[in-house]
């Protein structure tokens, strides 16, 4: 049980996050970097710490993840949902919590294909009468 690790894999658009959770003093590392070295941004960064601080869990666990796809924003989101997803797996008492903030939904939302004979997936070309 000294290296108890709980996985699970999160998605936003084309972004894929997976996520490896151990007992720990909170450490975040994505790609082998810093959680602030990667992201950068303070909005980005705590959106993906938002599911520890929901459920009491902030520097309980160590998180290791791989990020793959998409911009930062949807990484974030992904690595979100990874995390909730793993802390389920540690504790499924927290399943009411996580849901009721909507962490455990995949944001399903991608973009539209662009279609043909069109400028865009809906946008057409402009129309000349003349």
């Amino acid at each position: 049980m000294a290296d108890t690790r709980y996985y699970a894999t999160g998605k936003r658009k084309t972004a894929i996050a997976r996520v490896w959770l151990k007992p720990g003093s909170g450490a975040i590392q994505v790609n082998e970097k810093n959680v602030d070295e990667y992201f950068g941004g303070l909005v980005v960064r705590n959106r993906a710490k938002h599911p520890f601080a929901l459920t009491d869990n902030v520097d309980k666990y160590d998180v290791v993840a791989t990020l793959r796809g998409g911009g930062k924003a949807a990484q974030a989101d992904a690595l979100r949902h990874g995390i909730s997803k793993a802390l389920l797996e540690v504790d499924p008492e927290m399943r009411m919590a996580l849901k009721k903030a909507g962490f455990l939904t995949r944001d399903s939302r991608v973009k539209e294909r662009k279609k043909y004979g069109r400028k865009g997936a809906r946008a057409r070309f402009q129309f000349s009468k003349r």
